[in-house]
């Protein structure tokens, strides 16, 4: 038998103090002292977790999650070994949540479309600008791709109301750019669209094309179609081009997607009118774990009801990989600043074409309506109502009423989203139906000179997006840029929300502006109610996640037409950072060890 000699004693018990500490100190109450956590200090944490402005001066992430809400004192002496971020003077807030916009779109007409969006957003000011942009991105490498894959040109945001002539591009404008490949300009509004003629001939659309049900193909004096296509028209024929895509297509939309509204302090993004390609894309990237911030995907009722009934929409609302079905989309009307929102009275001055009261139009008539509605109510889908027009808002008023009627569902949380020409009367209806207003206060600046001029007039362009009298009635809201209509610029959004200033530096609606705070919470916790994510989102509070964004300075201790000068130094999703300035040199990041 072997014997143990002195020296194997002292070796094992060299390892026996050596492993019981080991698991003494990983079960040891200080544990927290020595596992690696990130403290982020040295400039405003605005924590969003009350109903007037509430500061901490340190917050600590763990894991991806917020551990430590408090003084930094406490948190250095808590977490001795964590890692530390000195904010350097800027200011901390719980990450942007998307209230409404296009993802997927983004990344497609924002990321890899040509840019003709009106200044100062792009060089679309009048139709040789329109065509020498197109042009140029034709030989781009992104042009290049584009037209690889769907044998089209593609261009987005073209807005009638900025351009010098003041009237949609026909076919004619459009044949200047190519008469051999098909042309498409997407209306900033998404709503519409300009073609040119061989994209009419691709689309089969011809002076005997009958009008299709819900929209409209404008037509020259002989009834020949001019090239402008509305709504359904559009949808009907520009979509199953753009449906053809493949993986790669798919997968550069979500990266640039991402990638922008990362850019400007968004954690969670939304895709708010699904179409199959779309939900199959966002499937593929969470599959491949491509997503590094919360996508969460409306599809279309219509279109894509299918979607429902995939692992992706759970009752609980839980992401796989950062994605998940949210509920449905319904669209009713279209646009205010195109001209195809549906009203309860006439448009101040009628677009071409148009004579006598005319009010836009509506999509689907009651019966329908209240049957989408009610099939999502019966399978507790929450449901979102694009709405613009007040006619519009009134039939989803009566359609939402019939159906609960008939199912009782109890916190559905049904979006109105954009409720531009929101009237006073109705808003009562939207609070004891317990329906979300997403707004779209945005408007101001980009179309409010238009609505006030051509529109809408001054009285009804003066109450649209009513924020402060939808605050005032009991109600959070949001406020979104609905991207890729404008850039997703949170700033943007926030700066029109509080200060409703137009292009021309006159102010829409005083009496409708709201807080800078106010704001702020459209943006984060309330926008976190409207998703059902309230316990884990929009504030800083322990268990919450560690999502955050960094600005250069505070909305709340700035000149408030000065917040859209803000700039977005970083943002963080779960501790890791997904967007970081490049101009930014401040935030400095280093490790310290406390004994």
């Amino acid at each position: 038998m072997k014997k143990w000699s002195f020296e194997n004693s002292l070796w094992i018990l060299f390892l026996s103090v050596l492993l019981n500490g080991c698991y003494g100190q990983l079960s040891n109450d200080n544990a927290e002292n020595t596992a690696q956590r990130t403290i982020y200090s040295g400039g405003d944490i605005i924590t969003m977790a009350g109903e007037s402005p509430e500061y901490a001066e340190a917050v600590v992430e763990e894991d991806g999650k917020i551990v430590f809400v408090g003084s930094l004192a406490q948190a250095e002496d808590k977490y001795l070994d964590a890692k530390t971020v000195n904010l350097q003077g800027h200011t901390l807030l719980p990450g942007f949540i998307d209230g409404h916009g296009h993802i997927y779109n983004v990344g497609l007409l924002s990321g890899l479309a040509a840019n003709i969006l009106p200044p100062p957003d792009g060089p679309g000011g009048n139709y040789d600008g329109l065509v020498e942009s197109v042009k140029s991105w034709i030989d781009s490498e992104k042009g290049q791709f584009i037209i690889g894959k769907f044998g089209m040109i593609l261009a987005n945001g073209y807005d009638d109301s900025q351009l010098e002539e003041k009237e949609h591009p026909t076919k004619d404008i459009l044949d200047k750019i190519s008469t051999e490949i098909p042309v498409v300009l997407v209306h900033q509004s998404g709503h519409l669209a300009c073609v040119n003629s061989k994209a009419l001939e691709l689309f089969g659309l011809t002076k005997e094309s009958p009008e299709i049900e819900g929209g409209v193909i404008r037509r020259d004096a002989d009834g020949v179609p001019n090239g402008v296509l509305e709504e359904a028209a559009f949808f009907n024929s520009v979509l199953p081009v753009l449906g053809e895509s493949d993986e790669e297509v798919q997968m550069r939309c979500v990266q640039s997607g991402q990638e922008e509204y990362a850019r400007y302090g968004y954690t969670t993004a939304q895709d708010g009118r699904s179409t199959p390609d779309n939900t199959s894309a966002l499937a593929m990237a969470a599959d491949q774990n491509k997503l590094f911030i919360d996508v969460v995907a409306y599809p279309d009722i219509i279109w894509n009801k299918e979607a429902m009934s995939t692992e992706y929409y759970t009752l609980d609302k839980s992401y796989t990989n950062h994605y998940r079905i949210g509920g449905v989309k319904l669209t009713l009307d279209g646009s205010p600043q195109g001209k195809t929102a549906w009203l309860s009275k006439c448009y101040h001055v009628n677009p071409a074409g148009q004579t006598g009261c005319y009010m836009g139009y509506q999509i689907l008539i009651d019966r329908m309506v209240t049957s989408y509605i009610t099939t999502a109510f019966v399978n507790n889908w929450q449901i979102m109502f694009h709405a613009n027009g007040d006619a519009a808002i009134d039939q989803m008023i009566r359609s939402v009423r019939s159906a609960l009627d008939s199912t009782g569902l109890e916190d559905h949380r049904a979006v109105l989203i954009h409720g531009q020409t929101l009237r006073k009367d109705q808003i009562p209806s939207i609070v004891e139906l317990d329906i979300y207003p997403s707004l779209f206060p945005m408007h101001t600046y980009y179309w409010g000179d238009w609505h006030r001029e051509s529109v809408l007039g001054e009285e009804r362009a003066a109450y649209i997006s009513p924020t402060r009298d939808v605050i005032d009635a009991g109600r959070t809201i949001t406020s979104h840029h609905d991207a890729p209509v404008t850039f997703p610029n949170s700033l943007r959004v926030l700066d029109a929300t509080v200060n409703r200033v137009t292009r021309s530096g006159f102010i829409l609606g005083p009496d409708q502006r709201i807080t800078p705070y106010e704001a702020l919470q459209s943006l984060t916790i309330w926008s976190a109610k409207q998703h059902f994510e309230e316990d884990s989102k929009g504030s800083i509070e322990i268990g919450k996640l560690a999502d955050f964004v960094v600005l250069d300075s505070n909305p709340l201790k700035i000149d408030p037409t000065e917040i859209n000068k803000i700039q977005v130094l970083e943002t963080i999703k779960e501790g890791q950072t997904v967007y970081k300035n490049s101009s930014n040199k401040l935030i400095s990041q280093h490790y310290s060890r406390r004994n």
